[in-house]
């Protein structure tokens, strides 16, 4: 009889172990290899909605660069450079999409006065690296950016970062826990806690509804990729950000929910500046408010002293 019971428990704690593994291997590959967008896809998306002129691009000043990361791999960057200015605005895209999605702002920053640089997240687009780390590995990425930009700009240029979604929470990390070394940001439906996130997205797309799957992925993340989801968060360093940032989202959003923003608009200290839109689902602000959304940044600019700098 004990020994029975001992192969039972054998057993049951296998298929324990093996559920566990499986069910940790499958969140963990829905994060790290996220399906993207295919390139095609997203051309054709901007063209069809005129938010990508190509004639205009093929006739633009703008030089390709590989950037070398201090991650290991190469990313792809396109310096867009209309305009006889040592200010650019780095432009950070969201997960799944690539440098192509960037460009739709690119001719808001021209009318502004600045040039701008879009490129590839690791992963995305035309860039290396393996896995996609929502901002954890990405943020070094950025560093490795903004340090050509500057090379290429010189000390005196003013220097700004675009963020969209997981770019946006890219820069907010970068800014807070590397280097805050630009001179404003523009942060656009950030998450603020990705732990907190990737739990909505759970109960709002699967029945479950405990923390399992967290301490799931926690573990398995770890062992993968080398780092935990309470690692993402731009709320607990976007405190030690002192220079400006603007903080945008749309109320119709229901995949980031701007009550993130709001909580990173609270935490921030010094200049900041809070721009809730009325219509627009998530990342879709610009799409649908372009003109209002190109006068909050230029007042944000104006206000802070840095437009026509």
């Amino acid at each position: 009889m004990k020994k029975r019971v001992i192969v039972w428990t054998s057993i049951f704690t296998s298929v324990v172990t093996a559920i566990t593994t499986v069910f940790g291997f499958l969140v963990t590959n829905k994060l790290m290899y996220m399906k993207k967008k295919e390139n095609d896809f997203i051309l054709n998306r901007e063209v069809t909605s005129k938010r990508f002129d190509e004639a205009w691009f093929r006739a633009v000043n703008k030089t390709e660069q590989w950037i070398e990361s201090i991650n290991g791999y190469s990313l792809k960057a396109i310096f867009v450079e209309p305009l006889e200015t040592k200010n650019y605005v780095i432009i950070c895209h969201g997960v799944t999409e690539n440098k192509i999605n960037s460009l739709r702002f690119v001719r808001m920053f021209e009318r502004l006065g600045f040039n701008s640089v879009v490129y590839d997240h690791r992963r995305h687009g035309d860039s290396g690296g393996k896995t996609t780390s929502f901002g954890f590995y990405e943020k070094i990425d950025l560093q490795s950016i903004v340090e050509v930009v500057r090379e290429r700009a010189g000390e005196n240029a003013v220097i700004g970062i675009h963020g969209e979604s997981m770019g946006a929470a890219t820069m907010l990390l970068y800014a807070g826990s590397i280097k805050d070394d630009a001179d404003f940001y523009i942060s656009d439906c950030a998450f603020s806690n990705f732990e907190e996130q990737v739990s909505h997205i759970i109960k709002k797309s699967t029945p479950l509804r405990t923390g399992l799957a967290i301490r799931f992925a926690n573990l398995f993340l770890k062992m993968r990729d080398g780092y935990t989801l309470n690692l993402i968060s731009p709320i607990d360093v976007v405190d030690k950000i002192e220079k400006p940032v603007l903080f945008i989202h749309s109320l119709q959003d229901d995949f980031i929910l701007p009550k993130m923003t709001e909580e990173l608009f609270e935490q921030k200290k010094g200049p900041k500046t809070l721009k809730l839109f009325d219509i627009g689902l998530h990342a879709k602000s610009f799409n649908e408010n372009s003109e209002e959304y190109e006068q909050v940044v230029a007042d944000f600019l104006l206000e802070n002293r840095l437009l026509n700098k």
